[in-house]
């Protein structure tokens, strides 16, 4: 993602999808796994148990997950004006950002691994 050779991988990839679209036609749940991953879950999970079968707890936890489904789907129907508004270059701009402030993260969770093993 920060060198942009993504990018490149992404045009050619589009230029095949596109012709194969006709023949291969397809839906694959991709981004579910995504938006309610292994952590969300057992966010959920455990805010859930927390609750013990109490009704104003579990309310505010079902009203906080459909808050984030519907923030979601905002985005996700703004995105494709947002991605023109952006124009080529903003989106390359945006995606190499994205790409370090990912390594970063990746960088701090492997040092706080590390850091755990050596106090513990």
């Amino acid at each position: 993602m920060v060198f942009g050779l993504r990018i490149e991988r992404q045009t050619h990839a589009a230029e095949q999808a596109m012709e194969e679209h006709v023949r291969n036609v397809a839906a694959f749940p991709l981004a579910i796994p995504l938006l309610a991953g292994p952590g969300a879950i057992t966010a959920t999970v455990l805010l859930a148990g927390q609750a013990g079968g109490r009704a104003v707890p579990l309310t505010v936890l079902i009203g906080v997950i459909v808050i984030v489904a519907a923030a979601c789907l905002v985005t996700f129907l703004v995105a494709e004006r947002i991605g023109k508004l952006l124009g080529i270059t903003g989106n390359i701009v945006l995606s190499r950002l994205l790409g370090v402030i990912l390594a970063a993260l990746a960088v701090q969770y492997v040092l706080d691994g590390i850091r755990a093993v050596f106090a513990g």
